[in-house]
Protein backbone atom coordinates (compact mmCIF):
# COMPACT_ATOMS: atom_id res chain seq x y z
CA UNK A 1 0.00 0.00 0.00
CA UNK A 2 1.29 3.41 -0.87
CA UNK A 3 -0.36 5.31 1.97
CA UNK A 4 0.57 5.64 5.62
CA UNK A 5 -2.28 3.52 6.96
CA UNK A 6 -1.53 0.71 9.38
CA UNK A 7 -0.71 -2.47 7.50
CA UNK A 8 -3.08 -5.21 8.54
CA UNK A 9 -3.94 -8.54 6.98
CA UNK A 10 -6.72 -11.01 7.58
CA UNK A 11 -4.07 -13.43 8.87
CA UNK A 12 -3.04 -10.81 11.46
CA UNK A 13 -6.62 -10.58 12.68
CA UNK A 14 -6.87 -14.34 13.11
CA UNK A 15 -3.48 -14.53 14.83
CA UNK A 16 -4.50 -11.73 17.20
CA UNK A 17 -7.61 -13.63 18.15
CA UNK A 18 -9.98 -10.97 16.83
CA UNK A 19 -11.70 -13.47 14.60
CA UNK A 20 -13.15 -16.55 16.29
CA UNK A 21 -12.39 -19.92 14.77
CA UNK A 22 -15.22 -21.22 12.63
CA UNK A 23 -15.47 -24.91 11.80
CA UNK A 24 -14.43 -25.61 8.24
CA UNK A 25 -17.14 -26.37 5.77
CA UNK A 26 -17.30 -29.90 4.46
CA UNK A 27 -15.84 -30.11 0.97
CA UNK A 28 -18.92 -31.65 -0.60
CA UNK A 29 -21.44 -29.50 1.24
CA UNK A 30 -23.54 -27.39 -1.08
CA UNK A 31 -24.64 -23.91 -0.18
CA UNK A 32 -28.33 -23.74 0.59
CA UNK A 33 -30.29 -21.15 -1.30
CA UNK A 34 -30.71 -18.03 0.81
CA UNK A 35 -34.34 -17.03 1.22
CA UNK A 36 -35.35 -13.41 0.98
CA UNK A 37 -35.52 -11.73 4.35
CA UNK A 38 -39.12 -10.74 4.90
CA UNK A 39 -40.72 -8.44 7.38
CA UNK A 40 -43.75 -9.32 9.53
CA UNK A 41 -46.15 -8.42 6.74
CA UNK A 42 -44.40 -10.88 4.42
CA UNK A 43 -42.87 -8.15 2.28
CA UNK A 44 -39.23 -8.38 1.25
CA UNK A 45 -37.34 -6.36 3.85
CA UNK A 46 -35.77 -3.02 3.04
CA UNK A 47 -32.28 -2.85 1.64
CA UNK A 48 -29.75 -2.87 4.49
CA UNK A 49 -28.17 0.43 5.46
CA UNK A 50 -24.52 1.28 5.17
CA UNK A 51 -22.25 -0.16 7.85
CA UNK A 52 -19.86 2.78 7.69
CA UNK A 53 -20.52 6.51 7.32
CA UNK A 54 -20.94 7.72 3.73
CA UNK A 55 -17.59 9.43 3.19
CA UNK A 56 -15.70 6.58 4.79
CA UNK A 57 -17.53 4.05 2.61
CA UNK A 58 -16.82 6.06 -0.53
CA UNK A 59 -13.12 6.25 0.34
CA UNK A 60 -12.94 2.49 0.88
CA UNK A 61 -14.74 1.88 -2.44
CA UNK A 62 -12.27 4.18 -4.18
CA UNK A 63 -9.34 2.29 -2.64
CA UNK A 64 -10.90 -1.00 -3.81
CA UNK A 65 -11.25 0.34 -7.35
CA UNK A 66 -7.56 1.33 -7.34
CA UNK A 67 -6.54 -2.13 -6.15
CA UNK A 68 -8.70 -3.84 -8.75
CA UNK A 69 -7.29 -1.65 -11.53
CA UNK A 70 -3.74 -2.44 -10.37
CA UNK A 71 -4.32 -6.17 -10.79
CA UNK A 72 -3.44 -5.99 -14.48
CA UNK A 73 0.10 -4.75 -13.83
CA UNK A 74 0.80 -6.33 -10.44
CA UNK A 75 -1.59 -9.19 -9.60
CA UNK A 76 0.31 -10.39 -6.52
CA UNK A 77 0.44 -6.92 -5.02
CA UNK A 78 -3.24 -6.38 -5.82
CA UNK A 79 -4.19 -9.51 -3.87
CA UNK A 80 -2.00 -8.45 -0.93
CA UNK A 81 -3.51 -4.97 -0.96
CA UNK A 82 -7.03 -6.42 -1.23
CA UNK A 83 -6.37 -8.59 1.82
CA UNK A 84 -5.14 -5.56 3.76
CA UNK A 85 -8.13 -3.46 2.74
CA UNK A 86 -10.57 -6.20 3.72
CA UNK A 87 -8.85 -6.60 7.09
CA UNK A 88 -8.94 -2.84 7.74
CA UNK A 89 -12.59 -2.65 6.72
CA UNK A 90 -13.63 -5.56 8.95
CA UNK A 91 -11.73 -3.99 11.84
CA UNK A 92 -13.43 -0.64 11.26
CA UNK A 93 -16.90 -2.21 11.07
CA UNK A 94 -16.19 -4.02 14.35
CA UNK A 95 -15.14 -0.69 15.89
CA UNK A 96 -18.41 0.93 14.78
CA UNK A 97 -20.46 -1.87 16.35
CA UNK A 98 -18.36 -1.76 19.52
CA UNK A 99 -18.91 1.99 19.84
CA UNK A 100 -22.66 1.60 19.42
CA UNK A 101 -22.74 -1.10 22.07
CA UNK A 102 -20.60 0.99 24.42
CA UNK A 103 -23.03 3.88 24.06
CA UNK A 104 -25.97 1.63 24.99
CA UNK A 105 -24.06 0.10 27.91
CA UNK A 106 -23.16 3.56 29.24
CA UNK A 107 -26.85 4.41 29.30
CA UNK A 108 -27.59 1.18 31.20
CA UNK A 109 -24.88 1.74 33.79
CA UNK A 110 -26.09 5.30 34.43
CA UNK A 111 -29.50 3.86 35.17
CA UNK A 112 -30.97 5.52 32.10
CA UNK A 113 -33.69 3.73 30.27
CA UNK A 114 -32.76 2.59 26.81
CA UNK A 115 -35.82 2.64 24.66
CA UNK A 116 -37.06 -0.54 23.09
CA UNK A 117 -36.85 1.30 19.77
CA UNK A 118 -33.12 1.99 20.26
CA UNK A 119 -32.57 -1.69 21.07
CA UNK A 120 -34.70 -2.76 18.09
CA UNK A 121 -32.61 -0.58 15.76
CA UNK A 122 -29.37 -1.99 17.21
CA UNK A 123 -30.58 -5.57 16.82
CA UNK A 124 -31.75 -4.84 13.29
CA UNK A 125 -28.25 -3.58 12.38
CA UNK A 126 -26.68 -6.71 13.85
CA UNK A 127 -29.12 -8.92 11.93
CA UNK A 128 -28.48 -7.06 8.69
CA UNK A 129 -24.71 -7.36 9.10
CA UNK A 130 -24.93 -11.03 10.07
CA UNK A 131 -27.15 -11.78 7.05
CA UNK A 132 -24.65 -10.06 4.76
CA UNK A 133 -21.78 -12.05 6.22
CA UNK A 134 -23.57 -15.30 5.49
CA UNK A 135 -25.01 -14.31 2.11
CA UNK A 136 -24.38 -16.80 -0.65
Amino acid sequence: MNDRRETLSTADMVAAGTAPAIPERRENAEALPRPDVRDRAGEVAERPGALLPGEEGRELRQRWDTIQTGFVDEPRRAVQDADGLVAQTVKRVAEVFAQERTTLEQQWTKGEDVSTEDLRVALKRYRSFFDRLLAA
